[in-house]
């Protein structure tokens, strides 16, 4: 990652570091204590999703009251990271991942040209919103959260939800639903002061150490690279120091926390810098804020880790990291696109040792010849039409009783 021209060096590190030090301990702790965004506020930060999408996003996003704008998009990056040629092992297609046989029932004519197509960003949309809408229904009579438990019949299907009374015990389904309400506070626009992290002057502290360090692309700071850096491999180290583990890109960085505003700005911060400032898939540089208009990053090829200005022409905005958020973004195939979440009952798309977990989820009980009642083949949840209430049997779960729903895949 590269920060283009058009920002003015800092005076020289060593005149300057004993002010920053300063700033930044007291910025950092001054401001703490703040409130934090929740995730289902009704509309989205500037910036966090592409300009195309916005308006559908912001539409379909508040289809019904289980739903929201923020909600939607976390979805849609989990699914596809807003890419709409995303395909995945599994066959599931388009910006919202549908398989062919839940789009039969589903698919939605987002922008009204008289075709619903899957790979149509804007019927994707309207496409992932009636499908969450429908869900909500069907699960409406389950106690606990709405929202994880909509979500937890996207990933599993209505009838597990039904079963067990809540999201059910599956290490997928539970994964999906935490990342995606996580992630959704990425997107959601600040209604208060967003609340500043206790481990922002340890990680400045870290970038401080690195000042004249000369840059190296895709630098990680290891030994084999003489202790380099790139931009974004600054960024995740110096996280890495306070146990807060970055994904390794800028644009995907910019998801790991909610955004404040520039007047609200506090050190520990990330910074970013786009190409189209209404599209966060160009931001291709980011640094640490330290205060006072000035940031810490490692700027190109050529240069040393150093102090520069924040307000140039390409300034997208800012994120106040998390640990929720930052350990919900997906991970990316090796080509870049995202690895789409798994569905109880099929092996993750790229395999991957999971964590130590002290007080695991029970794992899916499910055998593959009846995963089929409770997810569609390959991955999707099962398709089923709204049951309206007056076909519902005395149990509530459907029009068989079981629990489950009929397939039309």
């Amino acid at each position: 990652m590269v920060l283009r021209k058009g920002g003015t060096a800092a005076a020289a590190a060593g005149v300057v570091l004993a002010g920053f030090v300063g700033l930044v301990t007291l910025g950092t702790y001054a401001a703490s204590g703040t409130p934090q965004q929740q995730g289902n506020a009704a509309g989205l930060s500037p910036g966090t999703v592409p300009a195309a999408y916005q308006g559908a996003i912001e539409q379909w996003g508040r289809l019904c009251p289980d739903l929201s704008p923020p909600l939607l998009a976390a979805q849609l990056y989990q699914e596809s990271g807003f890419d709409p040629r995303a395909r995945s092992g599994v066959g599931a297609e388009g910006l919202a991942q549908f398989m062919p046989g839940t789009w039969a029932s589903y698919g939605t004519d987002g922008n009204n040209d008289g075709r619903r197509d899957p790979w149509d960003p804007m019927d994707a949309i309207a496409s992932a919103a009636t499908f969450d809408c429908a869900l909500a229904n069907h699960v409406a009579k389950v106690p606990g959260d709405r929202q994880s438990n909509m979500l937890a019949a996207y990933n599993a299907g209505p009838g597990a939800v039904t079963k067990y009374q809540g999201v059910p015990p599956y290490r997928e389904t539970q994964g999906y639903v935490r990342n995606i309400l996580a992630t959704a506070r990425s997107f959601a626009a600040p209604v208060a002061p967003v609340e500043v992290s206790a481990q922002s002057a340890a990680a400045i502290y870290f970038a401080q150490t690195k000042l004249g360090t000369p840059y190296l692309w895709g630098g990680e700071g290891k030994a084999s690279q003489n202790g380099r850096f790139d931009c974004s491999g600054l960024t995740w180290a110096a996280f890495d120091t306070v146990g807060i583990t970055l994904p390794r890109v800028a644009n995907d960085q910019w998801y790991a926390g909610p955004h404040p505003s520039r007047d609200q700005l506090r050190p520990g911060d990330l910074v970013f810098w786009a190409t189209d400032l209404t599209d966060p898939r160009s931001i291709h540089h980011v640094g640490i804020y330290v205060g006072g208009g000035y940031m810490i990053n490692a700027p190109h090829t050529g240069a040393v880790i150093r102090y520069d200005k924040i307000d140039t022409r390409e300034y997208i905005g800012a994120t106040r990291v998390t640990s929720d958020a930052a350990q919900a973004l997906p991970t990316r195939n090796p080509d870049g696109s995202v690895v789409a979440p798994s569905r109880p009952g099929e092996p993750a798309s790229t395999p991957a040792p999971a964590p130590a977990d002290p007080n695991p989820p029970a794992p899916n009980p499910a055998a593959p010849a009846a995963r089929a009642a409770l997810v569609a083949p390959a991955g999707r949840p099962a398709a089923a039409p709204v049951v309206p209430a007056a076909t519902a049997t005395a149990t509530g779960t459907g029009p068989t009783g079981s629990g489950q729903l009929p397939a039309k895949n």
